[in-house]
């Protein structure tokens, strides 16, 4: 089961990997042209605004006095064309940067996901496939706080409460010295908590991550779940990482609340403040009514930027938060940045060999030992031994989904490990026992390595592996949906539609891990012949449980314990009466 506090507690020591001066430089100034126009946007947005407290001096000490309605609608105009540029201002603002950071959003989300992508087996072996999805898709969302309108407010409010504070030193010294003891507190508080809220973020990153990777679990596996009776368990665990997201929203909220209350203490003590000095100046008659009404205006001018730093601050600092995560990804190497990978291959014959190849999956803990063999090209190539000897280990080898410890794989006396894994895999299909297949139509799964094959081609495939003995049925053909992984299909069917896939994709190496297990007689005669059509002319790395399906293969390769025991074909490991005849006994008293 999965401990989420784990994640927490290591969270905590570590260090930020994106700061706001690095966010500028990768985020911020490649796309400077647009942030300096919201700049100017929420500069003039600023400027008109100050239109109404200005004008409010103006209606009280001048206008009303006087009863001089012309000014006033001059007065009332002047007002109207400042709101109207206001309204207009957020308008484009929301158009040149809301827009423009919901864009950079599905840019990041398609470079992270090319990233993953591009990472070796090894990483997906030990990540949730819920976690990944996390990662692309809510991470780089706080992006919209950099670009948008989040950063630009908090900059363009800083301005205009400068130009405020200038305005109201002018005014009124001491009013606006008292205003800044309160501020000054309240900015001590908002350092702080922003320090302390960081990590959390961060934090919640990481356990939103493990929690929907155990859902995304817990609904691919429910025919298990239900099997089992396990509902109640499963319910547990789901609850466990749930709480331990509130807890996380807990602490941020709370730090969050802090700075919230204290920001509406604080702001509430000045303007009672100014009120008491404000009024003893008004009764003193050393300021006006309308002086009065226009310094609580600007006050209001200064404050707000003030105040929004508890909400713009957090949402900067989620967003760093998870740029850290985002950066961390897209520092791991992909498996064909390797700087020795320069090899390419535009075409093969197909000829592997194996020259003293070891593997371990963990230091010290050896899986294959010294293997040698070669598989000339359009031979096939048979792998049989109990579960848990290594077999699959060297049809991973041999796709170059692993790299070996130590040895040698070749491909046309190539060195594998110096070939560009694309250049090598583009004539690599794999057939699977527990075959991966797409929501959507058969005819889609089919064509996935070529979409854009022919339906002469589309139809070869479909007639050599069987497909159509089926299909035919279907009211829809090929194009049947089939469900989330196929879960409408037989395990023949699905296994057949992945065979004429690689039928399709016509590679020029077959690798066929345990493709006929698990079937009944009938699918697996069917898949026999389609395979008997997939394998010719190429060379093929079957591993197979049923010894009956291999008997013309041109090498059989006995592996016991990460080794090869016996190598020979089916009639010469008969005569040898070694373990491959002690197997295929047994299998044949079954």
């Amino acid at each position: 089961m999965k401990h989420y506090n784990a994640t927490s507690k290591s969270t905590k020591t570590e260090k930020p990997k994106v700061t706001l001066k690095t966010a500028f430089k990768t985020i911020i100034w490649p796309r400077r042209k647009l942030v300096l126009l919201g700049l100017i946007l929420i500069i003039i947005r600023s400027l008109a605004g100050f239109v109404l407290p200005l004008e409010s001096k103006v209606l009280l000490d001048e206008v009303v006095p006087t009863k001089n309605y012309n000014q006033l609608y001059t007065l009332i105009a002047i007002v109207i064309a400042a709101i109207l540029v206001q309204a207009l201002t957020s308008f484009l603002l929301t158009k040149v940067l809301s827009i423009q950071a919901q864009y950079l959003i599905s840019e990041l989300r398609a470079q992270v996901q090319k990233k993953v992508l591009s990472l070796p087996i090894s990483f997906f072996d030990n990540t949730k496939s819920g976690a990944l999805v996390s990662r692309i898709m809510t991470d780089v969302e706080g992006v919209r706080n950099l670009i948008g309108t989040g950063l630009v407010q908090l900059v363009g409010g800083s301005f205009t409460a400068i130009i405020t504070l200038v305005i109201l030193l002018r005014m009124n010294v001491w009013m606006t010295l008292f205003t800044f003891i309160p501020l000054s507190i309240f900015g001590v508080i908002a350092l702080k908590a922003f320090k302390y809220i960081r990590p959390i973020f961060r934090a919640r990153g990481k356990i939103n991550a493990e929690v929907k990777g155990r859902l995304n679990e817990t609904l691919a596996g429910v025919r298990v779940i239900k099997a089992f009776n396990a509902e109640a368990q499963e319910n547990k665990v789901f609850e466990k990482g749930v709480e331990h997201i509130f807890q996380n929203v807990k602490k941020s909220m709370t730090a969050t609340a802090i700075m919230t209350s204290s920001s509406t203490f604080l702001i509430g003590l000045a303007t009672t403040g100014i009120m008491g000095i404000g009024g003893h100046y008004m009764i003193n008659g050393e300021i006006t009514p309308g002086d009065f009404l226009q310094f609580t205006f600007l006050l209001a001018f200064m404050v707000a930027p003030i105040v929004q730093m508890s909400n713009i601050g957090s949402q900067l600092t989620e967003a760093l938060a998870g740029l850290d995560r985002t950066e961390e990804l897209m520092n791991l190497a992909a498996e064909d940045e390797q700087e020795d990978r320069t090899i390419e291959l535009p075409a093969i014959t197909g000829h592997i060999k194996f020259n003293d190849v070891s593997f371990a999956y963990e230091k010290g803990k050896p899986v294959l030992h010294h293997i040698n063999f070669e598989a000339p090209s359009g031979s096939v190539i048979a792998l049989v031994g109990s579960s848990g000897s290594g077999k699959s280990t060297i049809a991973g080898l041999s796709a170059t989904f692993l790299n070996p410890d130590s040895g040698v794989i070749t491909i046309d006396d190539k060195d594998l490990s110096k070939v560009k894994l694309s250049s090598f895999r583009q004539h690599l299909g794999v057939v699977l026992q527990d075959e991966f297949l797409f929501e959507g139509s058969i005819r889609e799964n089919i064509m996935f390595p070529r979409p854009h094959a022919t339906e002469a081609q589309l139809q070869y495939a479909v007639q050599a592996a069987y497909v159509n003995e089926f299909t035919d049925r279907f009211d829809e053909g090929l194009d049947t949906l089939i469900g989330e992984r196929g879960v409408k299909l037989s395990g023949g069917q699905r296994q057949r539609i992945a065979i004429a896939r690689a039928i399709l994709a016509d590679p020029k190496i077959i690798i066929l891990d345990e493709a006929t297990s698990n079937l009944d007689t009938e699918s697996e005669s069917l898949i026999q012949k389609s395979l008997s059509e997939l394998t010719n002319n190429r060379t093929t790395i079957v591993i197979a449980h049923r010894l009956s399906t291999i008997k013309k293969a041109d090498q059989i390769l006995v592996i016991e314990a990460g080794r090869i025991a016996e190598r020979g074909t089916h009639d010469e490991l008969l005569k040898a009466k070694g373990r491959y005849y002690d197997l295929y006994t047994f299998q044949a008293k079954i």
